[in-house]
């Protein structure tokens, strides 16, 4: 696994923390599937996603700007999988959405 690769900021950082319940039900698939379709979203900048052993999960999601992040917000295979999300693979989530002002990290 690589840490996304973003452009000098400023942009938007989705954050999206959750609780999963038990089993798999088509979640790996779906998320699989958000990946590649994120990937292809214009104003998408790059992701970095991880979940601990007991379910709880935080993806970062990195955008241009509002509208990118309305786009994909509003994408309808994406509104199918916040729904099953809801319904289904969640039993809490919270979604934040922060301005990246500044960024650095290891040389390399």
């Amino acid at each position: 696994m690589s840490l996304a690769k973003t452009p000098a900021p400023p942009y938007l950082a989705v954050i999206f923390t959750s609780a999963r319940t038990e089993g798999d039900r088509g979640y790996e698939a779906m998320a699989e599937r958000m990946v590649a379709l994120a990937e292809g979203q214009p104003g998408f900048l790059g992701m970095d996603s991880v979940r601990g052993e007991v379910g709880v999960g935080i993806t970062v999601a990195y955008f241009r700007d509002e509208a990118a992040i309305a786009q994909w917000r509003a994408h309808p295979e994406h509104r199918v999988a916040q729904r099953e999300g809801r319904e289904t693979w969640y039993a809490d989530y919270e979604v934040r959405v922060a301005r990246v002002e500044r960024a650095y990290g290891k040389e390399r």
